[in-house]
């Protein structure tokens, strides 16, 4: 690998949107697209992680479509955040079957934000859950992460789309996956967490046009319809995520090829 071109696949923040990431490696993995790494924010974290560990992308989806959620978010009185996450740890620490980044199928690094210091941090050791529950904790939302001398909360703070990360670690070509800032986004706020993730999507948009011409392949599905709280329609958004890998498969063989990687 190390004689090669190095492939990327860098999959960013969106909540429920998200869920695209899934059928977006459904369809990469079912046409033999090889890459040799993956970087995640917050829900592309979850999903590139799990993948990692050797989860089969059909069989989560189908997973996720089938269960509520929302018996993972033990909600109580705010102190640090609404939600205090013990229930998702462990149902990540169940899905990444308690992996450390060492024992991956593939090498993956993760975003999330320092509260302390005010900077990104990129997890790629330690316990794969311990470093998505980090990357996905919504400010607010959900407790933060504490680890060593830094509190962790959702990678999307500081970096909705970590490109550079991709490029830091070597890689020649960066598949760069975005379910935040298509033309078909729409806003609605309803309530608290559409309130504090609109905001966050909008403190992204410049550090998003900044990095999204550093990218050789942007894949964007059209998910922008969906509430970032919609994880009651998985399925539809599995399914536009595997969409726009589709409408983008025949360039990203065709780069692929020119790497001399198919």
């Amino acid at each position: 690998m190390s004689q090669s071109p190095k492939i990327a696949l860098v999959l960013g923040a969106g909540s429920a949107r998200g869920l695209a990431h899934i059928g977006v490696l459904q369809v990469l993995v079912e046409n033999r697209i090889p890459f040799d790494c993956i970087v995640g924010c917050s829900m592309g974290a979850m999903v590139g992680g799990l993948y990692a560990c050797g989860t089969d992308m059909v069989m989560l989806g189908r997973m996720i479509d089938s269960m509520d959620l929302r018996v993972f978010f033990d909600v109580r009185l705010p102190r640090f955040g609404f939600i205090a996450g013990k229930k998702l740890d462990s149902l990540l620490a169940l899905l990444t079957k308690r992996m450390d980044f060492e024992e991956t199928l593939l090498p993956v690094h993760m975003v999330a934000t320092d509260l302390i210091s005010g900077q990104r941090v990129i997890l790629e050791s330690g316990p794969v859950a311990e470093a998505i529950r980090a990357s996905v904790s919504i400010p607010g939302v959900f407790t933060p992460v504490k680890k060593e001398n830094m509190i962790l909360v959702d990678g999307a703070v500081c970096d909705v789309l970590p490109v550079d990360v991709a490029r830091s670690r070597g890689a020649d070509l960066v598949i760069a996956v975005d379910v935040m800032f298509g033309d078909s986004l729409e806003t609605n706020i309803k309530n608290t967490l559409d309130v504090i993730i609109t905001s966050l999507d909008l403190m992204q948009k410049v550090r998003f046009d900044q990095v999204k011409d550093h990218t050789d392949i942007m894949i964007q599905p059209k998910v922008g319809c969906f509430s970032p709280r919609a994880f009651d329609k998985a399925r539809d958004i599995i399914e536009l995520g595997r969409q726009a890998a589709e409408e983008n498969l025949e360039q990203i063989t065709s780069k692929i090829s020119a790497l001399g990687r198919i």
